[in-house]
């Protein structure tokens, strides 16, 4: 172990013997008493020192035995300390890839700030590599979702859409200006591989591949599938039979996209443990019979045709904020999307969650040994019944 306070969190002596890391309070750590010789050491907490070399530098500046070790617990303990060169094997390959590296830094940087084991954040940013995610819909949302995505270190990132670039598609970071009339999924692609820090290798396409064994079909499943239509209508009031295949599959996937001038990132929906669409279809039918009326007449209304509305500063706000909470799960964590939604509508733009409950009835299973009343894992006690 080489420890190393984590260079993220900017430090400041409150006095003498009190030391504050990191500046906001989510994450900001007081430690005290700090003793004159104790703050000297610190500075050689820099990861270029193994822990015997520290011991002996500890003995030169007259501190007690055990004191180094005593420090290192402490300061692991209260999530300060990394290890420049923990983390495993694919950690360190990450770490041997310079220009990778140069690329992830700040997202190493901010996960060592979500991260309290050391060398967790190096181990996270690598396991990312190998992860896959499939992203269904290529348009203002979802082809900025994908490349944000890849840019952050998700090793393989699929675009699923249909039809061809058309100029409303083009978005910074997402569908470029020169893709106009291009496939929409290749134009998305293209994007994708352009912005990884590391390209994941292209498939031999003149030989067939070979039957994959049991092991790989288990390495190639995906992690996660963004659902980010461009259709509005389709975030708003999804229709469950577009996902029956994940549900059935297990496969988590999250809901994101712009429905007139709503901006809406969730359900995360763990099939068989949280709400999904189907949840969220019976739900609003049991509070408004005339639901499913409603919405055949949208569904099979001349204004499916037309050119959506689709705010770019809210599409690109709403991108942004599901690839974040896409990358949180991916991380071993749960957001707060986990069965609720994030809402902001123009002009006020105020976020918000609103639940969506497990319904008894949906055959996904997460309503089962309940009455549907139980809070999902994003809720909150301020948060209100989806509409």
């Amino acid at each position: 172990m080489h420890p190393i306070l984590k260079p993220a969190l900017r430090r400041g002596w409150h006095d003498l013997n009190t030391v504050q890391f990191g500046l906001t309070p989510a994450h900001a750590v007081v430690l005290g008493p700090v003793d004159t010789a104790t703050g000297s050491f610190l500075t050689l907490l820099d990861g270029t020192r193994g822990v015997p070399l520290l011991r002996e530098e500890a003995k030169r500046m007259g501190l007690r035995d055990g004191h180094v070790d005593a420090l290192l617990e402490r300061l692991s303990g209260a999530g300060l300390l990394d290890d420049a060169t923990g983390g495993g094997p694919a950690a360190q390959a990450l770490r041997g890839q310079t220009r990778v590296m140069d690329r992830l830094r700040p997202d190493h940087a901010a996960l060592t700030v979500t991260t309290s084991e050391p060398a967790g954040a190096a181990r996270r940013l690598a396991a990312r590599h190998g992860m896959r995610v499939q992203v269904r819909g290529a348009g203002r949302v979802g082809a900025v979702v994908a490349s944000v995505l890849a840019a952050a270190g998700v090793g393989h990132v699929d675009v699923r859409d249909g039809g061809c670039v058309e100029p409303w598609d083009v978005a910074p970071g997402g569908q470029p200006v020169e893709a106009v009339g291009e496939r929409r999924d290749v134009s998305a692609r293209q994007v994708v591989r352009a912005v990884a820090p590391a390209r994941p290798p292209r498939p031999d396409r003149r030989k067939a591949p070979p039957r994959p064994s049991e092991r790989e079909q288990a390495e190639a499943a995906l992690c996660l599938v963004v659902i980010a239509p461009r259709d509005g209508l389709a975030v708003h009031a999804p229709d469950p039979s577009a996902a029956e295949d994940l549900v059935a599959a297990g496969i988590p996937h999250l809901y994101a996209g712009v429905a007139e001038a709503t901006g809406i990132v969730g359900p995360l929906v763990l099939p068989g443990g949280t709400s999904c669409a189907h949840c969220l279809l019976l739900g609003r039918t049991d509070r408004h019979p005339t639901w499913p009326r409603l919405l055949a007449q949208w569904r099979s209304g001349h204004a499916a045709r037309q050119v959506q509305a689709c705010d770019l500063g809210l599409a690109t706000a709403v991108a942004g904020l599901a690839a974040a909470h896409a990358l949180t799960f991916l991380d071993g964590e749960l957001p707060s999307s986990t069965g609720a939604r994030w809402e902001a509508s123009a002009p006020g733009l105020d976020w918000h969650a609103r639940p969506v409950w497990p319904h008894p009835d949906c055959p996904c299973g997460a309503g089962e040994g309940g009455n549907g009343d139980e809070t999902p894992v994003g809720g909150g006690p301020h948060d209100t019944m989806v509409r």
